[in-house]
């Protein structure tokens, strides 16, 4: 398991909770002292149309740190599927999050679509043909949705549940009828579904659950290519260990 990380991911570039001071840091001081770290590059234009308009990417220029963080973003996911497609699982420690990303438009933190890019990537160079988005975020994903919504060689799923154990048990269902042949299984890990966050539902020990039936489900379907990145997840206290529990499971 490899962690890819900038030291920018660190600095301010909007007033909203996923850039809230501390947030990533809360992250990296639990995992830097079990994983190697790695440093992406920031992604290009060209790179994020492959998954936005023309007119959305120049919308968020306007905004020129919240911009160049969003392209450093991109990179890192990018850089975190490249070395799942080589065989090992990687995790992107990426901010801002992605998945309210659609082609046209973007709300709830989120700017450009990280792992939608990312998959989009690998496509267009045919490294893969098909893949699976596990979106274990508190919200639905409408963004990633949007982006695969014509597409019938990537399935994005988002497992639902009042309870922990119904959650649970969705995310099993999907797991164990998803058997056809992929390339790559890629995780919008957002952890504001921690009891201790706005979700108040899952327990720290349950996201190592999740990721190691993520990585049967890889190893029985794509090969073990399997990698994630940051979306949500607000209360710092509890964070960093949620994110070190499924990188557990999931390497």
């Amino acid at each position: 398991m490899r962690v890819v990380y900038h030291p920018r991911f660190t600095g301010a570039y909007s007033s909203d909770p996923a850039a809230a001071s501390g947030r990533i840091e809360s992250i990296r001081d639990e995992l830097k002292k079990h994983y190697e770290f790695v440093e992406p590059r920031a992604a290009t234009d060209e790179d994020v149309l492959l998954a936005h308009t023309r007119q959305h990417v120049e919308r968020v220029k306007i905004l020129p740190q919240v911009y160049e963080m969003a392209l450093l973003a991109v990179g890192g996911a990018m850089e975190a599927a490249q070395i799942a497609v080589k065989g090992e699982a990687s995790f992107g420690l990426i901010r801002p999050p992605g998945h309210h990303a659609s082609r046209n438009s973007s709300w709830g933190f989120c700017y450009f679509n990280n792992v939608a890019v990312a998959v989009e990537h690998l496509r267009f160079d045919g490294t893969i043909k098909k893949a699976v988005i596990i979106d274990i975020d508190l919200h639905y994903g409408d963004g990633t949705a949007d982006v695969f919504g014509g597409s019938s060689n990537v399935t994005y799923f988002h497992p639902e549940g009042g309870k922990r154990e119904l959650f649970l048990e969705d995310l099993k269902r999907f797991l164990d009828l998803a058997r056809e042949s992929l390339d790559i299984v890629a995780v919008s890990a957002g952890f504001d579904r921690h009891e201790q966050d706005w979700g108040g539902l899952l327990q720290t020990e349950d996201y190592e659950t999740i990721g190691k039936a993520i990585k049967k489900f890889a190893e029985s379907q794509s090969s073990g290519r399997r990698f994630g990145v940051l979306e949500g997840g607000y209360n710092h206290s509890v964070l960093g260990k949620s994110v070190h529990a499924l990188l557990r499971g999931m390497e």
